[in-house]
């Protein structure tokens, strides 16, 4: 059952503790969205390892789903969702996922399945409520790459659907055995970008394959968009009717209309009761790419700056200020932090993969030069910084979704 926004906030204030403390000073009439506060993240997921006592929901969980939600970091937190709930957001998200698709494709399902994670789940769900005929193989991504390839072949498979991670380590192993499948017609990949060097190895393992976004969404927030034919790498469009999205300033929290201009993208999931979704922050930067209008299209820029750094030691470092530096090498498939103790300091590594010698030592200089901070620490003794290459599936990925970490961190917490 689809709300009007003021069906899901006055239910919201009604019957969820969070909410009708976030909505205290809200007028009974007369609001408009942007009067709403923007949802603090930290503060709605306190408490969701105990449903029975998180203030969030609306009411008990009697029906339905309990999945697991984590950052790229490993932080897990519940999300849940009635029978219902789950099933409009199936049938929805199936709806945008057949832009993609034509009648007759044979879908390899290659997400991630089990521990309470739903990538495979939604997909498989997504794949049945899709309003064309279609035949799907969930393999998820543990399958073994020899296996997969012969089974491409003989079941005639045109369609592949995983992270970027999976997808980028299996064309590795094709090429490797200098192997291509010409028979893959489409490529989709959900949960991350793909960026230059990605693309050109897909490219060469799927010569004859169209790359494209299998739908962007999340098992906190939910639907956010679907890339519809017109839509280039990142670019996706709005399920309106399903949910609202926002684009706002970062620091004033204003809404950004100007196309082409960056900001904070936040979520109302008009689908979701009994866990209330109202502009929450996705942690993703974006921009419009149209004037107001149906469906209107925007593009995905990235992980957003506020609340995303990390802390080694004394240090703060900010992930995508260090990507920014990594764009001088456009031949990197993928990159990762890795964090140690050696010789009772900290270690941090920057591990680099890519299908060719990398200069290691100009990185990082490069990176001391750019980053200060780091700089510094290493000058004092109190941080090592190691540049590797390794290959890429060498890098930690999230032991449930997939995902490539872009943290990871292998201190040893049971000594502290």
């Amino acid at each position: 059952m689809k709300l009007s926004l003021i069906q899901l906030v006055e239910h919201a204030r009604s019957h969820s503790a969070f909410y009708r403390d976030l909505y205290r000073e809200l007028p009974e009439q007369g609001w408009r969205l942007r009067d709403l506060p923007v949802t603090p993240a930290a503060a709605y997921w306190r408490g969701a390892d105990s449903l029975p006592d998180w203030p969030v929901l609306t009411g008990p969980l009697e029906d339905g789903h309990v999945f697991k939600t984590g950052g790229s970091t490993g932080d897990g937190k519940l999300s849940v969702f009635r029978r219902a709930e789950w099933r409009d957001f199936v049938q929805s998200f199936g709806q945008g996922l057949a832009h993609q698709l034509r009648a007759g494709d044979r879908v390899a399902n290659l997400f991630f399945a089990g521990d309470l994670y739903t990538s495979l789940l939604f997909i498989h769900g997504a794949l049945s409520n899709a309003p064309l005929p279609v035949v799907e193989y969930p393999f998820t991504c543990t399958v073994e790459h020899a296996h997969l390839a012969d089974a491409i072949r003989s079941l005639n498979i045109n369609v592949l659907a995983g992270v970027p991670a999976q997808l980028i380590r299996f064309a590795q192993f094709l090429r490797d055995a200098g192997q291509a499948l010409h028979g893959v017609e489409t490529v989709l990949y959900g949960g991350e970008s793909l960026f230059g060097e990605q693309l050109a190895l897909l490219g060469q393992a799927f010569p004859q394959a169209r790359l494209a976004s299998v739908g962007c969404a999340s098992v906190d927030a939910g639907l956010i968009g679907y890339a519809a034919p017109d839509c280039r790498n990142g670019e996706h469009r709005v399920f309106d009717g399903d949910s609202i999205v926002e684009i706002i300033d970062e620091d004033s929290g204003e809404p950004v209309e100007d196309i082409d201009q960056p900001g904070l993208l936040v979520l109302t999931n008009l689908q979701r009761r009994l866990m209330p979704v109202i502009r929450y922050p996705t942690g993703d930067r974006a921009c419009w790419r149209e004037t107001e209008g149906p469906n209107r299209k925007f593009s995905l820029l990235g992980r957003a700056g506020a609340g995303h750094r990390i802390r080694i030691g004394t240090l703060s470092l900010f992930p995508d200020a260090l990507a920014e530096t990594l764009q001088s090498w456009p031949q990197l498939l993928a990159w990762q932090l890795q964090i140690d103790r050696q010789d009772g300091r900290d270690l941090l590594g920057l591990q680099l993969a890519a299908n060719q010698p990398l200069p290691l030592d100009a990185i990082r200089r490069e990176v001391l030069a750019r980053h200060a901070d780091i700089a510094a620490r290493c000058d004092s003794g109190e941080l090592a910084f190691v540049v590797r290459q390794s290959p890429p599936g060498e890098l930690r990925t999230h032991p449930r979704s997939g995902k490539l970490m872009r943290v990871a961190d292998l201190r040893d917490y049971q000594e502290a």
